[in-house]
């Protein structure tokens, strides 16, 4: 799995995530999903993904540089 599919997994994961916490445990989860929110539109316009630097170092490679091996 590709560094960007991961991510993808990862923060549709954390969405359903929050949403069930949201839902079963308190409202104020809902501020989790907020967060999400906001921190993958950071990331589409500046590049910089907290998740990225951790998939990294648990091995993860980008598509371009799967392409190449």
């Amino acid at each position: 799995m590709s560094l960007e599919r991961a991510i993808m997994a990862f923060a549709g994961m954390m969405i359903l995530l929050s949403l069930a916490l949201t839902l079963w445990v308190s409202h104020n989860f809902v501020w989790l999903t907020a967060f999400i929110g906001v921190n993958l539109t950071q990331s589409a316009y500046t590049g910089f993904c907290p998740a990225a630097i951790v998939f990294k170092k648990f091995g993860f490679k980008s598509e371009a540089q799967l392409a190449t091996d």
